[in-house]
């Protein structure tokens, strides 16, 4: 897929800090626990979290709790 901004690695420094904090926790995690622990705001979380799933960078076990993928981890 080809990124639509103009950041070289297809996503932006705020999902690289999203997709770093989902590493660190043990399992799926809720838009809020991400926003807790990122410092981003809760909305702004929301949006790249939908992003970061179409990328195949999340993956989402059950209705809003979500979980860094292999290709994730590979993009941090």
């Amino acid at each position: 897929m080809v990124c639509q901004c103009s950041c070289k690695s297809g996503i932006t420094d705020e999902q690289k800090k999203i997709l770093a904090a989902m590493a660190g926790m043990e399992t799926a995690c809720g838009s809020k626990d991400i926003a807790a622990a990122t410092g981003i705001d809760g909305k702004t979380v929301g949006t790249h979290l939908t992003t970061l799933k179409t990328k195949g960078y999340i993956g989402s076990p059950a209705r809003c709790r979500y979980q860094i993928t292999s290709d994730g981890k590979a993009a941090i």
